[in-house]
């Protein structure tokens, strides 16, 4: 395999999430982190949590995941909610139409690599961790904050 065929192999990647992210916005008019952040929600208990955890899952900056947020509560797939017992804090909880558009929604790329990751043995993954640290490394890009979910860079 040359240099070119690895360039390949890394576009195609790049470019599926590509199309995936716009075929997600054009069918359902959510992007990928809001439709993980929706299916976060879902996965909590009582399909609520606060603003830190949804961050925290995401891997995303505090602005980022604010304007995620508050784009799905203009479109009512999500609401802000005080917690009963102190109105200082607010949980976000998932409206039974974001409920609706989340069970609409196709397996994403990321959950289907993930899963195929997992099916793999120790070596065979280790393979793949060091051939990516050395694609980072070779690239400089040590040091880019990046989500552990695969999306599109126009997603965020």
């Amino acid at each position: 395999m040359n240099t070119t065929e690895i360039l390949i192999q890394i576009r195609k990647i790049v470019r599926s999430i590509d199309i995936e992210s716009k075929k997600i916005q054009k069918e359902h008019g959510v992007s990928i982190p809001q439709v993980l952040c929706l299916s976060f929600l879902h996965k909590s208990p009582y399909y609520q949590s606060t603003q830190g955890e949804i961050r925290k899952y995401l891997n995303l900056n505090p602005s980022t995941v604010s304007g995620i947020i508050n784009r799905l509560e203009k479109k009512g797939l999500l609401a802000r909610l005080p917690k009963q017992g102190d109105k200082r804090i607010v949980n976000i909880t998932l409206t039974s139409a974001g409920d609706k558009l989340l069970s609409s929604v196709p397996s994403l790329l990321h959950e289907q690599l993930s899963e195929k990751l997992q099916e793999l043995d120790k070596n065979e993954l280790m393979k793949i961790r060091e051939g990516l640290d050395k694609l980072v490394d070779m690239l400089s890009i040590n040091e880019v904050d990046a989500s552990p979910l695969i999306v599109s860079g126009s997603d965020l």
